[in-house]
């Protein structure tokens, strides 16, 4: 054999090796992550620390805003021709549950919800699917106890004092949110009868001052106002409004949830609003974990707890700069 023959030989053994290592050598996992209000801070954040978990375990992160149903089931399957293998998901209405777990089934893709919990067509929340989300209504009661602790420490009246409850009914963890600070404030000794439902057409501030701006103009006796929401936006709607009408932050204590830019932004001035307080989420959880526990899922089988609960911690002017940080 000649020696020309063997580097032939040799130069088609070491593609074959080349070939069937490149073959052998997995492909990177790819994974979705889906949220209904891009632009917002929460969601920007929860982007943010599920770029984090996708550096850390080296899989590919596609981030797609969905803000409707058209756009949710089109992601998906914008995601399964990428050759994602799962995504999470916070859906713009949780009335989707089924059409998305149906839709994941069929392109072969596991799904995790976050924030929102999938409703099925009885209403009852879809189990069968990991939820991460918030405990609702525990945090509406922090919200309800900060609200009428500041009150009190003023020496309101109660029977001079109303309450605007900025509703979004159309996700159930506001209605559950609102639910609990209700609770709080008449278990406390404020009259039900005080606190009037400011139903929001939109889940932020221009939705939460134009709501508001109706139970004002209502009820022009009452001295001082209680302001609370689904989210910071909301109540800092809220007290813009009041701050239109002639109130100022001596005779407004607004207390949101969320402890994004929004309150960041409202504590920094350098005189106080009526913005007194944020119940702090953690979106490093909804957004890092998520997507970690989703990896794990798809690369070892682990599969999440099928609910998963986050809580939160009140913030105000005197603490912010320290626990506002991230």
């Amino acid at each position: 054999m000649t020696a020309y023959r063997l580097f032939r030989m040799a130069v088609v053994l070491m593609t074959a090796v080349a070939v069937a290592l490149v073959a052998a050598k997995p492909a990177k996992v790819k994974l979705g992550f889906l949220v209904k209000m891009p632009e917002e801070p929460w969601f920007q954040n929860e982007w943010k620390f599920a770029d984090s978990a996708a550096r850390v375990h080296g899989f590919d992160l596609v981030k797609i805003g969905a803000t409707d149903g058209e756009k949710v089931l089109a992601a998906i399957d914008n995601l399964a021709a990428q050759g994602a293998l799962g995504f999470v998901i916070c859906t713009p209405d949780v009335r989707l549950g089924p059409a998305i777990v149906t839709k994941a089934k069929v392109n072969k893709m596991k799904v995790f919800s976050v924030d929102d919990r999938f409703l099925g067509s009885n209403g009852a929340p879809i189990e069968e699917v990991p939820y991460m989300g918030i405990s609702a209504y525990k945090i509406g009661q922090t919200v309800g106890q900060a609200l009428i602790d500041e009150s009190k420490k003023r020496g309101w009246k109660l029977s001079e004092t109303g309450a605007i409850s900025v509703s979004y009914s159309e996700l159930p963890t506001c209605a559950d949110r609102n639910r609990g600070a209700i609770e709080v404030l008449v278990k406390n000794g404020f009259d039900q009868k005080m606190v009037f439902d400011a139903p929001e057409k939109t889940n932020d501030t221009e939705g939460g001052f134009n709501a508001a701006s109706i139970v004002i103009i209502k009820n022009p006796t009452i001295k001082h106002w209680l302001a609370f929401a689904c989210n910071d936006e909301g109540v800092l709607g809220a007290v813009r409004a009041l701050e239109g009408r002639g109130f100022t932050a001596a005779k407004v204590i607004g207390v949101g949830i969320g402890g994004t830019k929004t309150a960041a932004v409202e504590f920094a001035k350098k005189e106080p609003t009526g913005f007194f307080a944020t119940v702090k989420l953690d979106p490093w959880r909804h957004g890092f974990e998520t997507a970690e526990m989703l990896y794990r899922w798809v690369v070892d089988g682990t599969e999440p707890a099928k609910a998963t609960f986050t809580s939160g911690t009140l913030v105000d002017r005197t603490n912010y700069k320290s626990l506002l940080k991230e």
